[in-house]
């Protein structure tokens, strides 16, 4: 059985999570991208390594025509499943396996997801959530912001962005209009979003759906960086939210049509128990959360995504299992605090000790240079601890950060 995951760049997610639980369901894997070198790189020592095929992935039509080329000189090539766990090409997998009559996640709920400003459309349509939001095309003067009644402090970003990137808190129409202009500047063709900032704690839920029956796996409190970034420095793990938040944020899923697969969700807990979400990211949880999240669960996460794709039925009370694990855990990002060549910094580290496991993985190869971007786009690493008590995961994880030293040299 065949699998074609559709990838931009290479991620831990694939190499760590995805590909060997594709080995151990029997699926063969090739993977189309149009970053064929550094998959080719990523994948060169793994015993499980997979094929990997140039396409234009952004095009569902390119992804259809290679798959269907592929199938008719090899009848091995018959795709059992279409998948991606990226969050610019969740559409085009959709459609690409919408295409072959293989389970797909719907089309235009992975569009509304992926683009905020409709996101906000579509549930305020609803009558669930009203956002006070206003879009800015790429062709527009962000002078144009200045007829728009926005309720200060606003909070810009792009209408498809990820990572946190061009993300800030905006004072005033002066700063927006500034703001705006830099970014499409920096980046020409880009749309941006504003929209009222929702106050309270930032959370996430994650769920997996089979198609016929959606399981709510946890999820996370979430620290961000001061204002006027919104840099996720660290993730606590929550084994079950409010009740009441977690079906709000499940009604407005509904509403949006998020069934099918792995969903990250963000959302602020308002004092007065109301559950606003920030965005969707109709995928799994990445920046190792997802790893982490298996290790919690003591289930094989990865494996049930990729069955879902395949049009397995989840187990029934894996909702349930989840909810019952006794796990705690942290990941926490170490940052860049400016721009420079990483010049020391410790390798990857594994540790068990007092029943607490501490995992610790580089991001940034010593040697490189960046520049400061004041996103997620400046981890220099994550350490993440999974034990029985959330002090001792958050004891663990402070003294390896104390421990070590990351040194940038201007």
């Amino acid at each position: 059985m065949r699998l074609y995951l559709l990838a931009l760049n290479p991620t831990d997610s694939v190499t760590d999570g995805f590909l060997p639980a594709a080995a151990r369901l029997g699926l063969d894997v090739t993977v189309l991208t149009d970053h064929v070198e550094a998959h080719r790189r990523a994948y060169a020592d793994l015993e499980f390594a997979p094929e990997v095929v140039a396409c234009e992935v952004q095009d569902f039509r390119e992804a259809v025509g290679l798959i269907s080329r592929l199938r008719l000189a090899d009848s091995t090539r018959t795709p059992f499943a279409v998948f991606s766990n990226s969050d610019h090409l969740q559409t085009q997998t959709a459609l690409t396996a919408e295409y072959f009559g293989l389970p797909a996640k719907d089309w235009k709920a992975t569009l509304r997801t992926k683009n905020k400003g409709q996101l906000r459309r579509h549930l305020a349509a609803t009558g669930l959530d009203a956002v006070r939001s206003v879009e800015l095309a790429p062709e527009q003067d962000p002078s144009a912001l200045r007829a728009a009644e926005l309720p200060f402090p606003v909070v810009l970003k792009p209408r498809e962005g990820v990572a946190s990137e061009d993300v800030a808190l905006v004072a005033d129409i002066e700063e927006l209009v500034r703001r705006a202009g830099e970014i499409q500047d920096r980046r020409p063709g880009v749309a941006l979003v504003v929209e009222e900032f929702l106050e309270g704690q930032l959370c996430t839920l994650e769920t997996l759906g089979d198609g016929h029956r959606r399981h709510v796996l946890g999820g996370f409190r979430t620290a961000i960086s001061p204002p006027p970034d919104f840099i996720e420095e660290a993730l606590e793990f929550v084994p079950a939210h409010p009740s009441a938040a977690v079906a709000q944020v499940l009604a407005q899923l509904d509403a949006l049509g998020v069934g099918l697969g792995a969903c990250h969700t963000e959302f602020v807990l308002q004092p007065d128990g109301r559950a606003r979400i920030v965005e969707v990211n109709y995928r799994a949880i990445g920046d190792h959360c997802d790893l982490m999240l298996a290790e919690i669960l003591g289930v094989p996460l990865f494996e049930h995504i990729l069955a879902a794709h395949l049009g397995l039925e989840l187990p029934a009370d894996l909702g349930e299992h989840c909810a019952a694990t006794r796990l705690r855990a942290r990941n926490e990002a170490v940052c860049a605090d400016r721009a420079g060549t990483l010049t020391a910094a410790p390798g990857p580290y594994d540790e068990d000790l007092d029943g607490v496991r501490l995992t610790y993985r580089p991001l940034r190869p010593v040697g490189e240079r960046h520049q400061h971007y004041r996103t997620n786009r400046d981890y220099l690493g994550l350490v993440r601890a999974v034990g029985p008590e959330q002090t001792a995961v958050d004891a663990a994880v402070a003294r390896f950060v104390a421990a070590n030293r990351w040194e940038i040299t201007p």
